[in-house]
């Protein structure tokens, strides 16, 4: 679930920067799927330390 929301976020968030910057439809999507990406990495981190921690 983590790792879900992090890509969505991050999707959100950097096609939000993207646009914020003035780029086109190509930058928008290029930095909605690095972001993406870098938060579904980041969720998967965080779920994997959770569960050794937990279990």
């Amino acid at each position: 679930m983590i790792v879900i929301g992090g890509l969505v976020i991050g999707a959100l968030l950097g096609a939000y920067t993207a646009q914020k910057r003035g780029g086109r439809l190509g930058d928008i999507l290029q930095y909605a799927a690095v972001y993406g990406i870098l938060l579904g990495l980041a969720g998967m981190l965080i779920t994997i330390v959770v569960h050794r921690l937990v279990v």
